[in-house]
């Protein structure tokens, strides 16, 4: 996978290990500090707010930010791992390598893209 084109296994490393280190940074800023966003949303308890559907909506945004987040940090740690085991860059569902384009854009590709196609289309 290594060329003067193909990002090495160590760029790709670095490259998810700062993703992961600039998001949780993004998480603590948002949050003020390492507060979950669970406990966040339960600030916005419905019946301190004059407005019932302006806490409803606070309290389902800071929920969802939680759920995108959580799932951007599994992705990172499930691409690092694959890393670890030596089966980064390999498709987890047919096997073949992944472009390394597709790496490139997206450091955490699991798919290749006809088996992620087919995945989103089963969804």
């Amino acid at each position: 996978m290594t060329s003067s084109h193909t990002p090495s296994l160590t760029a790709h490393r670095e490259r998810l290990l700062q993703e992961r280190s600039q998001l949780l940074q993004r998480i603590a800023q948002e949050r003020g500090g390492w507060v979950s966003r669970a406990d966040m949303a339960a600030e916005h308890d419905v019946r301190s707010f004059d407005d019932r559907a302006q806490a409803i909506s606070e309290r389902n945004d800071e929920f969802a930010m939680n759920e995108h987040e959580t799932a951007q940090l599994g992705d990172i740690e499930a691409a690092l791992e694959r890393l670890d085991a030596g089966t980064y860059g390999q498709c987890s569902d047919c096997g073949v390598r992944i472009p390394p384009a597709r790496l490139s854009a997206y450091p955490t590709a699991k798919r290749c893209i006809n088996c992620q196609s087919l995945s989103e289309h089963h969804r």
